[in-house]
């Protein structure tokens, strides 16, 4: 069948130069990924569990561990990793226009890379739809010079929507740990992104129960004064793993707040402890080997960013 412009020499020229694009971004995102040996988003239905904490600590705990790490926050609307780590670079341009884009460097082992630290105001909102955050997802890929990686760890807002299934669309073989907390409300709501994943074709490696009792500032013991076993029990309803649960401890909001993250510390306490059998059950489930790379990506043929897809057999 012949390729009709429709009389409009113009829109053709300009549809054969976004394909071209595409096609070029899709190399970019396949050559980038071809480097790193696993994927992990960390996700949750509901806000407010900790998932940010639990992104920026492992991956830095995995760093600390000798592991090459890429953090990746595509949180679009609410980036904290940049905060949390007390990073204070701001983007530098590649020296020409075919150099790809350093990530933010935490230490020899952890690059970041956020939004944020491409503002010039930190505090200024950012007021996108759909398709320009599956846009700045894909770039975060594409133009950024994560190098050799075991690690890149990517952190989810709350929910189900773009930046989820965006990343699931562009990076292939991407597995998933889901963070909840006890209560029932928060339990519904990461039933969803338990349901999200199953829909996607997303593996998932275990789920967290963060906010598990409390660590005493006083006794250092921890008490139960919210319930606990919430995400254990939800986690044997699906078949999932547990990887373990998380007390509550007032040095985490301290130290996240100061940009000092503590769960990955060398603080002698129980949330660190049980953060320690955590990270250690990451790599036994998801061991820093080498994983099959495909061509094919997952993005390829959608239209736009429902999920759809326009390809024909």
């Amino acid at each position: 069948m012949s390729h009709s412009c429709g009389g409009n020499s113009s829109s053709c020229g300009s549809n054969e130069s976004q394909q071209a694009a595409l096609a070029q971004q899709e190399n970019a995102i396949t050559r980038s990924l071809g480097k790193i040996k696993n994927k992990i988003l960390v996700m949750s239905g509901k806000g407010g569990v900790g998932k940010s904490t639990v992104s920026v600590n492992l991956a830095l705990s995995l760093a600390q561990k000798g592991h090459k790490v890429g953090l990746m926050d595509v949180d679009i609307h609410g980036p904290d990793v940049i905060r949390m780590l007390n990073l204070t670079g701001t983007l530098e341009p590649p020296k020409s226009a075919n150099d790809l884009v350093a990530p933010l460097s935490y230490n020899g082992n952890l690059k970041v890379v956020s939004l944020e630290y491409m503002m010039k105001d930190r505090d200024e909102a950012i007021i996108w739809r759909g398709p320009l955050k599956i846009q700045a997802i894909r770039q975060f890929v594409a133009d950024f010079d994560w190098g050799e990686l075991d690690y890149l760890i990517i952190d989810a807002p709350p929910g189900t929507g773009d930046e989820p299934l965006s990343v699931a669309q562009t990076i292939p073989l991407v597995k998933a740990i889901v963070v909840t907390t006890p209560q029932k409300v928060a339990l519904a709501d990461v039933r969803k992104s338990i349901n999200f994943c199953k829909t996607v074709n997303v593996e998932i490696v275990g789920v967290i129960e963060n906010m598990s009792g409390f660590v005493c500032p006083h006794c250092n013991e921890t008490v139960d004064i919210f319930k606990s076993g919430g995400g254990e029990q939800m986690a044997r309803e699906f078949d999932l793993a547990f990887l373990g649960r998380i007390p509550m401890d007032p040095k985490v909001v301290a130290a996240g707040d100061d940009g000092k993250p503590y769960l990955s510390s060398e603080d002698e306490s129980p949330s660190v402890a049980a953060f320690s059998s955590i990270v250690s059950a990451v790599e036994n489930r998801v061991p820093p080997v080498a994983a099959p790379v495909t061509l094919t990506m997952a993005g390829s043929g959608h239209d736009c960013g429902c999920g759809c897809s326009s390809a024909k057999n």
